[in-house]
C-alpha cells in the first residue's frame, strides 16, 4: 500500500515500552508487526500525534500485550544483549517524504560497527551536494536503533546531534563497536 492510500485508512498501532539500557524505548508496531517509531521517553499523547500527523486523523494506540511481543521487541532485546544484527530482521514502515524514506533506507545498510559523515551519506543517496537535506532527514527518522540514524557523525568523526542525546549516541556506537571522536 503506498504512503497516500495508507493516510486514508484508519489504523490501530500498538505500543510497547521497552527497558534498554539507554532507557525505556516506546515501540509502535502495526497489525502486520512492522515498526513504526521507536522514541525515547515519548508521551503517548506526543507519539499519537506523530502517528495522526502521518497516517490520519482515525489512529488509535493500544497497549502491547504483555503475553505477546513484537518482533521489534524481541530483537531489540537481542540487540543490547549482544546480538548486533537482530535489529536487521525488523520490518518497518517509518512514514516521511520520498526523500526521507529514501534516506532512511540507506541508513539501514551501514554495517554495524561503522559510521558514515552526511556528506559520505549523501553521496550514497547520489546527491553529494544534498548533505543539509540528508541531515535533516536523518534527523526526522522515527524509528531510532534499527533505522540506524546513531551511525551518522562528523566528517572528522566527531558525534554530532541526535534527537535521543549525545550520550546514547556515544552508548549505541561503543555498543556496536565503532570509532568516533568524542
Amino acid at each position: 500500500m503506498n504512503q497516500e492510500n495508507r493516510m486514508l485508512a484508519p489504523l490501530t498501532f500498538k505500543l510497547e515500552h521497552l527497558p534498554s539500557p539507554v532507557g525505556t524505548l516506546h515501540l509502535v508496531t502495526d497489525s502486520q508487526d512492522q515498526l513504526h517509531a521507536l522514541q525515547w521517553e515519548t508521551s503517548e499523547a506526543a507519539l499519537t500525534a506523530h502517528l495522526k500527523r502521518h497516517y490520519g486523523a482515525g489512529v488509535g494506540i493500544v497497549a502491547g500485550d504483555d503475553t505477546e511481543r513484537s518482533q521489534a521487541w524481541q530483537a531489540l532485546e537481542d540487540y543490547f544483549a549482544g546480538d548486533l544484527h537482530a535489529t536487521e530482521r525488523v520490518s518497518v514502515a517509518g512514514a516521511g517524504t520520498a526523500f526521507q524514506r529514501d534516506v532512511w533506507a540507506v541508513l539501514r545498510t551501514i554495517p554495524v560497527g561503522q559510521t558514515l559523515s552526511y556528506g559520505a551519506l549523501a553521496a550514497k543517496l547520489g546527491k553529494p551536494k544534498a548533505m543539509r537535506a540528508v541531515g535533516l532527514a536523518n534527523g526526522a527518522n522515527p524509528i531510532g536503533i534499527v533505522v540506524p540514524c546513531h551511525r551518522v557523525i562528523g566528517a572528522d568523526k566527531s558525534l554530532t546531534g541526535f534527537g535521543g542525546g549525545l550520550d546514547r549516541k556515544r552508548w549505541l556506537l561503543s555498543h556496536e563497536g565503532a570509532s568516533f571522536r568524542g
